[in-house]
């Protein structure tokens, strides 16, 4: 970070306090290392092979080759919205930042518990997903089991593991969320090339052909198709579609990480919202690439979808060399402990921003900033085991004979792209306004922007409503009841505590407030 002058520092620190906030947090992550968190997160290696049954087992190929790239285009238009307005407000915990300024302390507040929320379960869902993909490579190597013990300690220990590194600051973490996204990278390249080499024919019509495997049965562990089906109830081909997009839709999300880390990052007017759209685009390109070869790879799609959930370790199985499944397994394996340590960074600058303006019980203590390490210590353990327990609790329980576990998902994720469109639609109205009279340095212009907010808008009711389909039909009774919830909690307790982000006069009363802070953790 040669290039990051005394002057580019001071102009990043007078943003910070001009929003009201003291530069606890240790500027140690260059643009690349913004990018990266945010890569790391989204990571094509996590989400894109352990919910490939959701496209194999849906609409078939066509998921892949057209449902990808839509998928990807929906999930990219939220980053746009939130990268033009990280550029105006770069600012630890973004969402909530936004949500106040854009709207009302309602609205923050309101941004931030379903952000907040949603990172918690998102990280439970990373580590799960990392658990299972274990199993699946080295289940039988080291004598693990599909129970609910091996299932929450090995969550319990990686998640802990994640939360220690975070601990002993920024500069670890940047350095290694650095290292994973160059692992991404590779690996996925690698993954692609042994695809194609292993591939029976490069059938590229497959990638372009619709099918319905909707309401079928999947192979069980005994080997008899009695297996549960990724998705029960029969649908039309076009909904069996839509549903396929649920893959590059929730892989291709964590992309706020880049806001979360903003106070971390130089230059943070122009390098979040780069790193942002970056993050999503290569993941977009790479995912695609992946992806593709993967479905070429494979014997016929019809046995594919009966695979269900298992299609991945199924296909290397059969096509590819011992040797070099294992190694891929290994550098798949480090890439998703990598993006559960990205997630556990963003997570814990959320619940540190939320806390330092009293948003949550124990709020001095969650915002408290270590004068060691320069990270926010309670935050960082808070959100750790917030995401066990939350494995533990659904892992134990079913609703309507479907895991807790895998409809409290489906819900938390919609709770993540809702906390995306909030203030995006907030700056709608917003933008122009005393809220938010001018734009960042990195600048889309006023028209194309508010384009992308009535985008962001749509694609919020099109995820809203294939997100509670079957078997997550559950999700809308569980939505619409925490919305209820959150309504009782503001208008009951909160209206009358919570007074959200300085804003105004209360930013100026904040400077002796702003030296002490710094001074305390040696900021010069």
């Amino acid at each position: 970070m040669s290039d990051y002058t005394e002057s580019d520092k001071k102009q990043d620190i007078q943003i910070l306090h001009s929003m009201g906030y003291a530069q606890e947090l240790e500027r140690r992550m260059s643009s690349f290392s913004n990018f990266a968190i945010s890569f790391s997160i989204i990571c094509i290696l996590s989400g894109g092979i352990n919910s490939l049954g959701q496209a194999t087992a849906g609409a078939g190929g066509a998921s892949i080759g057209i449902g990808w790239p839509l998928g990807c285009l929906i999930s990219g238009i939220f980053a746009l919205g939130l990268a033009q307005i990280s550029s105006a407000y770069p600012t630890a915990g973004g969402l909530y930042h936004w949500g106040s300024i854009l709207g009302n302390r309602f609205t923050g507040w309101l941004s931030a518990w379903l952000n907040l929320l949603g990172l918690v379960t998102v990280l439970g869902a990373i580590n799960v997903g990392t658990f299972y993909f274990f199993f699946g490579a080295f289940g039988t190597t080291f004598g693990i089991e599909d129970t609910l013990v091996d299932r929450v300690v090995f969550a319990a220990v990686i998640t802990a593991l994640q939360a220690l590194i975070n601990h002993f600051g920024i500069g670890l973490t940047a350095k290694l969320t650095d290292f994973s996204g160059y692992l991404i990278f590779a690996t996925a390249l690698a993954l692609t090339i042994v695809c194609l080499v292993s591939a029976p024919s490069y059938e590229f019509a497959r990638l372009f052909t619709f099918a319905n495997y909707t309401g079928q049965p999947t192979i069980a562990a005994d080997g008899t198709m009695t297996g549960a089906a990724v998705w029960p109830n029969v649908v039309s081909g076009g909904m069996a579609f839509l549903l396929g997009l649920l893959l590059p839709i929730y892989t291709i999300t964590g992309y706020d990480a880049s806001a979360h880390t903003s106070e971390e990052t130089v230059k943070a007017a122009v390098s979040v919202p780069k790193g942002m759209v970056s993050a999503v685009i290569w993941s977009a390109v790479f995912g695609y690439i992946m992806l593709c070869a993967f479905v070429l790879m494979l014997p016929n799609m019809e046995d594919a979808a009966k695979q269900g959930w298992n299609v991945f370790f199924w296909a290397m199985d059969t096509q590819v060399n011992a040797t070099v499944k294992t190694v891929l397994y290994a550098l798949i394996f480090v890439s998703q402990f990598l993006c559960g340590l990205a997630t556990v960074t963003s997570v814990s600058r959320m619940i540190f921003a939320f806390s330092r303006d009293k948003g949550l019980p124990a709020s001095a203590a969650l915002a408290k900033v270590s004068t060691k390490y320069r990270t926010p210590v309670a935050a960082i353990w808070t959100g750790s085991i917030l995401s066990v327990l939350f494995i533990w609790f659904t892992s134990a329980i079913t609703i309507a004979g479907t895991p807790a576990y895998s409809i409290v998902v489906s819900c938390t994720v919609i709770f993540l792209f809702l906390s995306f469109a909030l203030p995006i639609a907030l700056g709608l109205v917003a933008i122009g306004t005393p809220k938010w009279p001018k734009m960042g340095p990195w600048n889309m212009g006023i028209g194309t922007y508010k384009l992308v907010s009535v985008l962001v808008i749509i694609s919020m009711a099109i995820i809203f409503y294939i997100g509670v389909q079957p078997p997550n039909d559950w999700a809308l009774e569980i939505t619409v009841g925490f919305l209820v919830l959150t309504a009782i909690v503001w208008f009951g307790f909160e209206n009358r505590r919570f007074m959200g982000p300085p804003i105004g006069d209360a930013i100026a009363k904040r400077k002796a407030e702003i030296a002490a802070a710094e001074a305390a953790v040696g900021e010069a």
